[in-house]
């Protein structure tokens, strides 16, 4: 009797024995793709039936919606949180979220009233009324966070003037505030679970109205369950799994293998020529949008040689937006001839007329101008950040191009350094040069703007001194553009504001205290499983929108 169960034994072991070894095997021919690390190991081997994983490589820093600026927590937080305001489907169009209807403005443009929704409550049970919104308000402008200045620059007071009526007054008319309001951090927060003061953030938690509630916060993974109170449409699923990776190629294998049902953010470029080759055949689906992203090179106007205008559209001339796009991107990028992108109807595109791309004779031109020869050369620093492989291309790029095409005139210098360490010298003036990308804070033109070349303190022959020019490494100084900046903050007519952004872009073109470069397209993969997945330009995928087929 003892017999066969031995051997049943025996065969029981041969088998896992071979089954080990085509373990081994499977995993040794993974090529780089393979998640070996630690990020890698926390996901599981294939996502669950009534969740959605998703997921991506930055990592959130905090929760805490009133210290949280990084594009990374974005999604997180309008998963969790309401606003006043949001934006409708996939366009940049705002609508009433927690508000019932758009403002009301004053003649002066200085006070708004805003009516709010009944009948909803906080993740811990506390009702929502006008109170509890312009407490959350008020603590994001107070507590000093990293995007506090957002609305302490513009917000002179809050209060609820009903029990369902917010009533906000402003330091200045600011034509833009609604939407502001929309802003992912300005969401309701439980006036139960938050303080009030100086640095007094929860970056672990976040108790707030929206149509999920917060599980969990670990370093590789965010957990959230559908809030079974939320006032609005519930979700069509039982929760989102945010899964952080440590690498693009750990997040492409996650996607390919099915560990995660939607890729997001971070894809390298040919990990998304992959993915689009493979969608029909494997039946992914893909999901490519025109980013409000804008990825640009400042120039510091009071560093020699750039103090002189021709030197300065000289780069302007010379940049191959074309030739970048294909050789650093892929083509998964278009050109950007303004500082406005093109998903915003103010958007003019200024520099390509007058500058082109690659327009080596002009450059060779305004360089002897300035003059320069081949004896004299315009030696150029560009600076950009030691953790961006795009950005050391594009550098090397515009180097190589120098050297083939500009006869000696211009000498590019490429200068890498790690990220915290640029951005903590930009304001200081020691750069001349440097890349960087612009994520929109909200769906407004003034916000490409008024971040860059509006200066509180400062003249045309000492350059910025105080003021975000200075601030963002330009320092550059124009009476007329803090005055154009200004009457468009002030106008509440749309065809009035749209006339005075193109004279802001067009003064931006003849100056050129900057380069727009591109803008870069936005991705997303979905597993075929998924239905109603849509890229909002502003805050990203309405995760509280996907369905699931099992």
């Amino acid at each position: 009797m003892k017999f066969p169960l031995s051997r049943q034994k025996r065969q029981i072991i041969q088998f896992l024995g071979l089954f080990c070894c085509c373990c081994i095997l499977i995993i040794s021919c993974g090529g780089q793709n393979t998640p070996t690390d630690n990020a890698a190991s926390s996901v599981t081997s294939i996502s669950s039936p009534e969740r959605i994983a998703v997921g991506s490589v930055a990592k959130p820093r905090t929760l805490d919606p009133a210290d949280a600026y990084e594009v990374a927590i974005s999604d997180i937080i309008t998963s969790l949180g309401d606003r006043l305001y949001t934006y409708e489907g996939d366009t940049d169009t705002l609508i009433p979220q927690l508000a019932t209807e758009l403002p009301q403005v004053s003649d002066d443009g200085l006070t708004y009233t805003i009516p709010v929704r009944q009948g909803v409550t906080f993740h811990d049970g506390t009702p929502f009324n006008a109170d509890a919104m312009a407490f959350s308000l008020r603590r994001f402008s107070e507590n000093g966070g990293k995007p506090s200045a957002l609305l302490s620059n513009v917000m002179e007071s809050v209060e609820a003037t009903g029990e369902y009526e917010l009533t906000i007054k402003l330091k200045n008319d600011f034509a833009p505030f609604p939407y502001l309001l929309a802003f992912p951090g300005l969401s309701a927060v439980s006036p139960q679970a938050y303080e009030i003061g100086q640095g007094k953030f929860k970056p672990n938690d976040f108790v707030g109205t929206g149509p999920y509630k917060l599980v969990s916060f670990e370093p590789n993974l965010v957990k959230v369950d559908v809030f079974e109170d939320y006032w609005g449409e519930k979700p069509p699923n039982q929760g989102i799994d945010f899964q952080f990776l440590s690498s693009p190629a750990n997040l492409y294998n996650s996607f390919t293998t099915g560990a995660v049902d939607i890729a997001y953010r971070d894809l390298d470029a040919d990990q998304i020529l992959s993915l689009k080759e493979d969608a029909e055949s494997k039946g992914y689906q893909v999901l490519e949008k025109p980013s409000s992203r804008v990825d640009y090179m400042v120039l510091n106007v009071k560093q020699k040689p750039l103090d002189q205008v021709e030197v300065r559209q000289a780069i302007a001339a010379l940049v191959d937006r074309p030739l970048i796009i294909d050789r650093v991107y892929r083509g998964q990028a278009e050109p950007a001839y303004s500082i406005i992108p093109d998903t915003f109807a103010t958007s003019k595109p200024v520099f390509k007329e007058p500058y082109g791309d690659g327009n080596v004779e002009k450059a060779k031109e305004l360089l002897t101008q300035a003059g320069f020869s081949a004896e004299n050369p315009f030696e150029f620093e560009i600076w950009y950040s030691s953790d961006s492989p795009q950005r050391q291309q594009i550098v090397t790029l515009i180097k190589e191009y120098a050297e083939q095409k500009m006869e000696g005139l211009m000498q590019v210098k490429p200068q890498s350094v790690e990220s915290a360490t640029l951005f903590g010298n930009i304001p200081k003036g020691i750069y001349p040069s440097y890349l960087v990308a612009w994520f929109p804070d909200f769906g407004d033109a003034d916000n490409y703007v008024s971040p860059f070349f509006s200066c509180t303190k400062g003249s045309a022959e000492t350059g910025c001194q105080e003021g975000a020019s200075q601030s963002q490494g330009f320092f550059y100084y124009s009476e007329k553009m803090n005055q154009l900046i200004e009457a468009q903050r002030k106008e509440q007519d749309p065809q009035a504001r749209q006339e005075l952004f193109e004279q802001i872009q067009e003064l931006i073109a003849q100056d050129v205290p900057m380069v727009p470069l591109l803008q870069k397209k936005e991705f997303a993969f979905a597993q075929d499983s998924l239905q109603n997945v849509e890229i909002n330009p502003i805050i990203g995928i309405s995760f509280w929108q996907v369905d699931k087929n099992a």
